[in-house]
């Protein structure tokens, strides 16, 4: 019996093994950023924001909003839960 085997595009198995790049916090000038970003900045993996918005168990000030159906996360409760000024 075989083994179903997944091809992936090139693209795909790229973006898998490298990184996501995003700017300093500083330089942040959105009122909100993607769950992904977040947790970048947070230390996080994006499923722990995730679970804190399923559960309503985030840190003060960072509760995020609905944006098109997906969770953007207040720069400034980041900046917060972080002790960085803004």
């Amino acid at each position: 019996m075989n083994p179903i085997i997944t091809q992936h595009s090139a693209d795909t198995r790229r973006a898998a093994l490298e990184p996501q790049q995003f700017p300093p916090l500083e330089l942040v000038n959105r009122p909100t950023v993607p769950t992904e970003q977040a947790a970048h900045y947070l230390l996080r993996r994006p499923q722990t924001l995730r679970g804190w918005h399923s559960q309503g168990t985030y840190p003060d000030g960072l509760r995020p909003v609905r944006l098109n159906g997906r969770l953007g996360w207040p720069v400034a409760g980041i900046r917060r839960v972080l002790g960085v000024a803004a």
